[in-house]
């Protein structure tokens, strides 16, 4: 049995399915990075979640 007999359209669906999750993915930690940085260049903004005790 070859694996050519698998009908193609299947895993190119699921192909599909994860690229287009990735990119969602992708976007996602893109615009978490740049919140990143924003708060990065405040030094100025209080802490409040008490990462910085003494």
């Amino acid at each position: 049995m070859s694996q050519e007999a698998v009908p193609s359209s299947q895993p190119k669906g699921l192909l599909q399915q994860m690229e287009e999750l990735m990119a969602a993915l992708n976007a996602d930690l893109s615009q978490l990075d740049a919140d990143l940085q924003q708060s990065a260049t405040r030094p100025d903004a209080s802490p409040t979640d008490g990462s910085e005790t003494a």
